[in-house]
């Protein structure tokens, strides 16, 4: 279910984070499902616990998932002026990289390029 690239210079806690926030966009974990226990899952990668609970931080800051003490980490559901806001944030990021990459030479053309090679990526994992 998940994959670790000890090799990567992205941090594994990282790596971890972004396979679970695109299982949860892509609806491979639901809401309000259960996650893998800190262990459990330490013992799948190995990879030290507190790499997963690191992780599992992370997300349960940033609202995409929720703990009970005793039971478990879980998906939360989508909150919908939650996510609004985050796209407006995104969008102003995206806005102010799009012109930084206009302003030094990039083309509308590579843009467009750029975002088709993505969707394809996505759609073909």
């Amino acid at each position: 279910m998940f994959k670790v690239d000890t090799r990567s210079r992205v941090a594994i806690y990282e790596q971890l984070i972004e396979q679970l926030k695109t299982m949860m966009i892509r609806n491979v974990l639901q809401e309000d499902e259960k996650l893998p226990s800190v262990r459990s899952l330490a013992q799948e990668l190995t990879v030290n616990p507190n790499t997963i609970q690191k992780a599992y931080r992370e997300l349960e800051s940033e609202g995409y998932i929720y703990t009970i003490p005793g039971k478990g980490s879980f998906v939360s559901p989508l909150e919908i002026n939650s996510n609004k806001d985050k796209l407006n944030s995104l969008r102003q990021d995206i806005e102010k990289t799009i012109n930084e990459f206009l302003f030094l030479g990039g083309s509308k053309e590579e843009l467009i390029q750029w975002l088709n090679t993505i969707e394809e990526k996505e759609q073909g994992e």
